[in-house]
């Protein structure tokens, strides 16, 4: 595309991650023009949520393709436990929610991507543009009107009469807009990296917790992605320890890593993931919405960052597709999708600053093998264990697909 060709649409998407791939999808079915643009060539990053939670996979029956989901390659995790100063502790016990799938899936980004991706591609009203970095936003006398973006072709113009900014924590159209951002301290950082894994190795996901430290195991098949969280800016510090010390202290959480952690052999395989919690006062202004974590960055804590992205995306589709079939909406139709996601994402923010304050870098007395209480009434009361699973399966204010007529076809 030349810099002088431009692109018409009635809405663009700024990002084509789980929020913003979902809300294109269910616009286009509902019968909106929508194009995302996505800035890399493909899906595939490494290191980024994976889980696909129940009320995710509830949505995936509710728009008629579950089973053909489930055949994507996956793993399933139906009660999540943690390793706790040497004691296994089972933490959330998924069995009992009320959903067709009693588990959380296991699943590469960029499977979930690619899959959502080819079923957009089936409505002759959706366009995926690849490679496509917006870079700034249009204005028409203080309204947003569409974007630019940087292509491999040069500079182009792409007018709509709806933005919506679904580019992550680093948002450019968050940024563009001018919002306020409210910041809410978070004490860690989280290093990940790959270590290979054995057929003898424990079964699936584990959390290593040992007097305030956490290693955090997630298996990709044939290797873990392991999270190792430090605290806030002591990366350096780590650094200057050494990589044998940083072995070390992975073994002293999973022994059965012991023969396989010098795979770790340099600095460049350890990624940081720099935690932060935060969220806009403001998440739309005329002619644009910001939804996922453009509108609200969450930590990995739960793992819900995904699902909770992709139930803004459900409430966005159906608030404004049947007005945005036919024209513009209003910021005050706008304001309704903040309105309605807003309470939940509170809560789980909430929630997720509590964790890292109390049970993630909390110090517990006693002996070194003890468990810190909340961990005992888990292991005691195995009713408790719904709670959690609940909270982290489910979530607060699900949302389910309602039909906009319009080009619906399952």
């Amino acid at each position: 595309m030349s810099t002088s060709e431009k692109l018409q649409t009635r809405c663009v998407i700024v990002g084509g991650g789980p929020a913003g791939m979902m809300a294109g999808y269910l616009l286009a079915r509902a019968g909106v023009p929508v194009a995302v643009l996505e800035k890399h060539a493909d899906f595939n990053r490494d290191f980024r949520g994976d889980t696909i939670h129940p009320s995710t996979l509830e949505l995936m029956h509710e728009l008629g393709f579950l089973d053909e989901f489930l055949k994507q390659p996956h793993q399933e995790l139906r009660e999540l436990r943690g390793v706790v100063n040497g004691q296994t502790v089972p933490i959330a016990d998924f069995s009992k929610l009320p959903t067709r799938c009693k588990f959380i899936a296991f699943m590469p980004q960029w499977d979930f991507l690619n899959f959502l991706s080819s079923h957009a591609r089936g409505f002759p009203n959706f366009q995926l543009l690849m490679e496509h970095e917006v870079v700034d936003l249009i204005f028409d006398n203080g309204r947003v009107a569409g974007v630019r973006a940087k292509t491999p072709r040069g500079e182009t113009a792409v007018p709509a009469d709806l933005v919506i900014g679904a580019d992550g924590r680093h948002s450019t159209t968050q940024a563009s807009a001018g919002f306020e951002q409210r910041e809410f301290g978070v004490p860690i950082d989280v290093l990940w990296m790959r270590i290979s894994k054995k057929q003898t190795d424990p079964e699936q996901s584990f959390g290593f917790f040992q007097h305030g430290k956490l290693l955090v195991l997630l298996d990709r098949g044939d290797y873990w992605q392991a999270g190792f969280v430090i605290p806030k800016g002591g990366f350096d510090e780590i650094k200057a320890h050494g990589l044998p010390q940083f072995q070390n202290d992975i073994v002293s959480f999973a022994p059965f890593l012991r023969d396989r952690v010098a795979e770790l052999d340099d600095w460049s395989k350890i990624k940081l993931l720099t935690v932060q919690i935060n969220r806009l006062r403001d998440w739309c202004r005329e002619g644009l919405l910001c939804i996922g974590d453009s509108a609200h960055a969450m930590s990995p804590a739960g793992g819900v960052g995904i699902n909770l992205a992709i139930q803004d995306a459900v409430a966005t589709a159906n608030l404004l597709a049947e007005k945005l079939r036919s024209g513009p909406v209003s910021v005050d139709d706008l304001r309704k999708v903040q309105a309605r996601r807003e309470w939940p994402t509170q809560l789980i923010q909430g929630m997720q600053v509590f964790i890292h304050r109390r049970v993630v870098t909390g110090r517990t007395s006693g002996r070194k093998d003890s468990l810190p209480l909340l961990f005992r009434l888990l292991k005691w009361f195995p009713i408790l264990r719904q709670l959690p699973a609940r909270f982290i399966g489910i979530g607060p204010r699900p949302e389910h697909f309602r039909s906009a007529n319009a080009g619906d076809i399952s």
